[in-house]
């Protein structure tokens, strides 16, 4: 063979050869069905530019979202047992742990940081529903109290950003037992007199909705959010009678009094600025 055939023949295919293009350039909005394209999906953040749903969000996305550029810092989380009921059903527990940190990148289903919020100062807690379904397990719980005590610490608000299907059912009682640890942890804060903003993404549901969640001094969700605690088939069940529309969705009860406010996620970072100025003013100063 010729150095035509050798040489020459590869170096024209490569460089006109096809170019792959990648297959997550484009996401499809699932309430609209319309196609976005990736990077003006992100600048929006995840909130469709055609008909405003708001997509899930990483917890870590919520933190750069809310966060001043650069200001942030986020703790590392106190360690639990990994395993401690030996729990298995169709696979070990371990087993679904080593998967949800791989394909999560992190330890559990919360991250913790603290900064600043338009240089007002604030900690973060925030859900990651994707860690197995941001479900609360031991290390949720110690997460949620490690947040209480740093806001305690550093005399600032603490946000929680909940994303939740409730409890984790491999953890067995060891979950439940975090309901009350939970409220305790927003009680610390209270006690030394920082307020608490719980903001409700979806979904926010189970036992995380019947402790922790709904304790806040103020409650904001985005539009659309699933909260509530059973699910509507469950409760259409109980009552025997069909639900309303939109039940347990944000709009409808921020209608009937159970939330305080909905706000679109693309002016959440200025309305938790505007209620922590509010919220967390200080005192005046004494008279001379």
């Amino acid at each position: 063979m010729s150095w035509l055939t050798e040489y020459v023949r590869p170096k024209i295919r490569t460089l006109f050869a096809r170019r792959e293009v990648p297959d997550n350039l484009w996401q499809q909005c699932p309430a609209c069905q319309q196609m976005i394209f990736a990077r003006d999906l992100e600048a929006n953040l995840r909130v469709c530019p055609h008909c405003g749903h708001h997509m899930r969000a990483r917890a870590t996305e919520r933190l750069a979202w809310t966060f001043d550029p650069g200001s942030f810092t986020r703790i590392e989380l106190p360690k639990v047992p990994a395993d401690p009921l030996r729990f298995r059903d169709q696979k070990r527990y371990a087993d679904r742990l080593r998967e949800a940190r791989e394909a999560s990148h992190l330890d559990d289903a919360i991250v913790v940081a603290h900064g600043t919020i338009e240089s007002r100062k604030a900690v973060i807690a925030a859900m990651e529903f994707g860690f197995m379904g941001g479900s609360m397990g031991a290390a949720v719980g110690e997460g949620l109290v490690a947040a209480a005590r740093l806001a305690v610490l550093q005399e600032a608000p603490l946000i929680v950003f909940t994303a939740s299907g409730g409890a984790r059912m491999q953890e067995g009682a060891i979950s439940l037992m975090q309901m009350p640890k939970t409220v305790l942890a927003l009680r610390l804060v209270r006690q030394a007199k920082q307020p608490v903003v719980i903001v409700l993404t979806d979904p926010t549901t189970g036992g995380v909705t019947a402790s922790f969640a709904m304790l806040g001094d103020i409650h904001i969700a985005e539009p659309g959010a699933l909260i509530g605690f059973a699910g509507a088939r469950v409760i259409e069940q109980t009552v025997h009678e069909k639900l309303p529309e939109g039940f347990q969705r944000a709009e409808y009860l921020l209608a009937h009094g159970m939330i305080d406010m909905v706000v679109k996620r693309t002016e959440l970072k200025a309305t938790l600025a505007r209620l922590i100025g509010l919220l967390h003013a200080a005192e005046p100063a004494a008279a001379a």
